[in-house]
């Protein structure tokens, strides 16, 4: 009974934490980025009278002996998945660790899908996919989301994304809205967001922390790699060694930056330096404003069209 007890209190603690910031991300930005109109296939049910018989799937009544007919579901309903990294890399924090970080996002994000009736589904990966929930409405998914991610223990130190979302393009059968929040430290994972995108909104979110461009001047030390345990010894008081570092640092950003604007997938970058409200805002006011200035240079262009054809 305690431990249910103590569960219940961090979840209200995370939410206490993040319910400031979810009410200060602008949920109009958030909707107009993510929902169209019209209607999308769900599935086929056993006819019931009442029924719109223009309806009827009569392949699949023919096959049965029995009549079915296509349900719909609307499409601005929207499928919401929060991918997490819990490998060891993520431990690491100057004012808080990456992964509590990481936790607020995907608590934010989760109560922000909530309060617009999404669907929420989880996947936690290391190495490998280690855990998968698959989206449903409600407070009940959310706190089962909640638990899964307060409670659970990775299995590997290690990260393998190309291997984690390989996995999970399997498991999604709807297209989704999916958030990979992780500090994307493995190497080699386009291929599986490539194939992705094809059916479903990618946004990765780059978690980082400001201790990881500079190394503080401590004399000679051993940096170790948090996944892999490898360490080596460095001075740290070098300068020469010092810029290096913080310019290797900075070059792999921009890196993974544009090898993902290449390929056309979102990256949002957050670090402790700022509330990451301002910039997950930023990010849906600036594509709210290009999809409406998008809609104004398309009307523009009929106008146009239709001014000089007559």
């Amino acid at each position: 009974m305690s431990e249910i007890s103590e569960l219940l209190k961090q979840i209200k603690n995370l939410h206490i934490q993040t319910k400031d910031l979810v009410e200060s991300i602008e949920s109009g930005a958030y909707n107009s980025k993510f929902r169209g109109g019209g209607i999308e296939f769900s599935e086929v049910r056993e006819y019931m009278p009442g029924d719109d018989v223009k309806r009827i799937d009569w392949n699949v009544s023919a096959r049965h002996n029995n009549l079915f007919v296509k349900e719909f579901v609307e499409e601005n309903e929207l499928n919401v998945y929060l991918i997490l990294d819990l490998s060891a890399s993520n431990n690491f924090g100057f004012m808080k660790t990456k992964l509590e970080l990481s936790f607020e996002v995907a608590v934010s994000l989760m109560s922000l899908a909530l309060k617009n009736n999404d669907k929420i589904g989880l996947g936690i990966f290391t190495d490998s996919l280690e855990k998968f929930i698959p989206s449903k409405k409600g407070k009940k998914q959310v706190i089962r989301i909640l638990k899964q991610l307060i409670e659970h223990e990775p299995k590997s130190k290690e990260t393998d994304i190309m291997k984690s979302l390989s996995t999970l393009k399997n498991k999604l059968k709807r297209k989704s809205v999916i958030y990979i929040i992780s500090d994307f430290i493995s190497d080699s994972y386009e291929k599986p967001l490539k194939f992705l995108k094809l059916h479903h909104k990618v946004i990765l979110i780059n978690i980082s922390d400001m201790r990881e461009r500079e190394i503080p001047e401590i004399g000679y030390a051993y940096l170790e790699d948090a996944e892999t345990g490898e360490q080596v010894l460095v001075n740290t008081s070098n300068k020469k060694f010092q810029t290096q570092y913080t310019e290797y640092m900075d070059q792999k950003i921009k890196t993974n930056q544009k090898n993902m604007n290449r390929i056309g997938i979102d990256m949002i970058n957050l670090s402790n330096e700022e509330s990451f409200d301002i910039t997950i805002n930023r990010y849906f006011r600036n594509k709210w404003k290009m999809r409406n200035w998008w809609s104004l240079d398309s009307l523009m262009h009929y106008f146009f069209f239709y001014l000089f054809r007559y």
